[in-house]
């Protein structure tokens, strides 16, 4: 096999393994009880409006795709995980909203280039190992003088110290993959979408989770739901003394958030707009 038949290999086998990933658990959950607002703040800060043409990136369960369908726009939502578009499909059909669902890579998108006035992803193209080639898509399929909205977790947010409580006890990550929250610093993105796009707002923000009254709440929660907590535990499964450690650790990283029952989980939003 050539090196490049090697790669194409290797490749395929890290994305099947992020497919099976997400589809553990139940993220249209977290999506839909945890994060539900963030969704409806990309399309705002997109500016979607009757007749756009919108791609949402690493869509999930239509978080942010079913709101822009909502918002007048002709939306494809794509994701990787076919198990999240069918949720979303019915999540969509329950909501009166219509949109097209479909099967893709983030980082080998099946669309022409400037197919779509705005090109978005929640919390969802920070996950694609390879940033630039994520990056260098959202650009390619976006028209020229089209939005590009991204709303990712911050590594010093919740979120993002989540996965680095979690990073001990994970498998070490593939050669040439990228932290997902490095999506989440500002002068990461402006470096990956370049001199392409012009008119880059960002600001950091927090969406307010209330449902856990207790760190062993989210703990427990995450645990059954979150695909990426989920492959940690079983990567784990047959040592006891670091499962407990495990449940610790985001025991006390959740105690430390809690603020009279809620946490704030910051995210970065960031628009820019297609040169050309």
């Amino acid at each position: 096999m050539t090196e490049t038949a090697d790669a194409r290999e290797a490749d395929r086998a890290l994305k099947a393994k992020h497919r099976t990933m997400w589809a553990l658990g139940d993220y249209p959950a977290v999506a839909r009880q945890v994060v539900a607002a963030l969704g409806p703040a990309l399309v705002e800060a997109c500016a979607v409006k009757a007749g756009d043409r919108v791609l949402d990136v690493a869509a999930g369960s239509g978080n942010a795709s079913i709101p822009a369908a909502l918002a007048g726009g002709d939306v494809v939502a794509s994701d990787l995980t076919p198990e999240l578009l069918a949720v979303g499909r019915k999540e969509a059909e329950e909501r009166g909203a219509v949109l097209s669902w479909q099967e893709a890579d983030a980082e080998a998108l099946p669309f022409d280039d400037g197919t779509f006035d705005v090109v978005m992803s929640c919390v969802g193209v920070m996950f694609a190992p390879h940033h630039q080639t994520a990056a260098d898509e959202l650009v390619r399929v976006c028209r020229p003088g089209g939005t590009i909205g991204l709303l990712s977790w911050t590594p010093e947010g919740f979120i993002g110290q989540m996965f680095a409580t979690m990073k001990p006890y994970a498998p070490p990550p593939p050669p040439g993959a990228q932290p997902p929250p490095l999506w989440g610093r500002e002068e990461h993105v402006r470096e990956l979408l370049g001199d392409r796009v012009t008119d880059v707002e960002a600001r950091r923000q927090s969406v307010r989770v209330d449902m856990f009254s207790e760190p062993e709440d989210f703990r427990e929660f995450f645990k059954a739901a979150y695909g990426p907590t989920i492959t940690v535990y079983r990567s784990i499964a047959d040592d006891p003394e670091r499962t407990a450690a495990l449940d610790a650790a985001l025991a006390d990283l959740a105690g430390g958030a809690l603020r009279d029952g809620a946490m704030e989980w910051e995210y970065l939003l960031l628009t820019a707009r297609r040169n050309g």
